[in-house]
């Protein structure tokens, strides 16, 4: 009795015998050519290819063109505002003569001086208000008061208690940026998660543990805003502050192109008040990809 039979011919190739050296094998990572897939590309990368300095730049530049076309053609006449063309050498003037830069100098010295004293008395009174419910009660009410009452309006008062020199250009700078980072701090230290105070407790954090672990890091996104709220709120004070019988700073130089009817330098002035705005608004907007680089955040498409 025939029990198996052999097939006949030659052997089959054993498929459980492993490749040979040197012999081509498919990769799975790699789709096969015959299968016509396609790399899947994002909608946002598949528009135009247009450099992102090239779109902030091109309105600046039309309002310029426009600008100088409007001058060229009449439409603005030079005591009405100057053309971009005057502007930019009376700006060269101003720079080579060295009255810009003295100018910028003495006006520095005045935001920086008022930026300090404001940013230590308004994140003081909001780490007294919002750690301590005794501080809120004494502190918030009052500092909730004054915040109403308009800086320029105490003008008359802080030159009758501190005279026409450089305290009441300071003290109305101060005044403009206490208020913003009251607010902004005082919003972010009572904003921050109740359960991250009872994890922190929980893991056996002091009380100045709490605060220097926890509150702190999480008011920071709130007092850098309102940092950036007090840098924008201080230009504009100096510029107020810089009206009350100054002899040196950009106010100065505005106060005696005003009287000789010279719009081109008021211009020029105004296009340095926005510089350094921009400046100091660059440094803080630094400072918060420096110090929050643990929160992410949606950066646009």
């Amino acid at each position: 009795m025939i029990i198996g039979h052999a097939p006949l011919g030659p052997p089959g190739p054993d498929t459980t015998e492993t490749s040979k050296p040197g012999a081509a094998t498919a990769d799975p990572a790699e789709p096969s050519p015959g299968l016509g897939l396609h790399p899947v590309v994002p909608a946002s990368a598949r528009r135009a290819r247009v450099p992102r300095w090239l779109r902030r730049t091109t309105g600046p530049v039309l309002l310029l063109a426009l600008w100088q076309l409007l001058s060229i053609t009449g439409v603005l006449t030079s005591d009405v505002l100057a053309s971009p063309g005057r502007i930019a050498r009376v700006g060269g003037d101003l720079v080579a003569d060295g009255s810009l830069a003295s100018a910028m100098g003495a006006s520095l010295q005045r935001v920086a001086a008022g930026l300090l004293l404001g940013t230590l008395i308004g994140t003081g009174l909001a780490l007294v208000s919002g750690l301590f419910r005794v501080g809120e009660d004494l502190v918030d009410a009052p500092v909730q008061m004054l915040r109403t009452v308009p800086f320029v309006g105490l003008i008359p008062l802080f030159i009758i208690w501190f005279g026409i020199g450089e305290a009441p250009k300071v003290a109305i700078i101060t005044l403009g940026v206490t208020f913003p980072l009251y607010l902004n701090v005082y919003a972010g230290i009572r904003g921050v998660d109740a359960q991250l105070i009872e994890a922190g407790e929980s893991l056996g954090l002091s009380r100045w543990g709490l605060v220097r672990h926890v509150v702190l890091p999480g008011a920071l996104p709130g007092a850098l805003t309102g940092l950036r709220y007090s840098l924008g709120i201080a230009w504009l004070a100096l510029v107020f502050a810089e009206q009350v019988n100054a002899d040196s700073g950009i106010g100065f130089l505005m106060v005696q192109a005003r009287d000789f009817l010279r719009t081109d330098v008021i211009v020029v002035c105004l296009i340095v008040y926005a510089f350094l705005g921009l400046l100091a608004d660059f440094v803080v907007r630094s400072l918060e990809r420096l110090l929050l680089q643990w929160r992410p955040t949606f950066t646009g498409r």
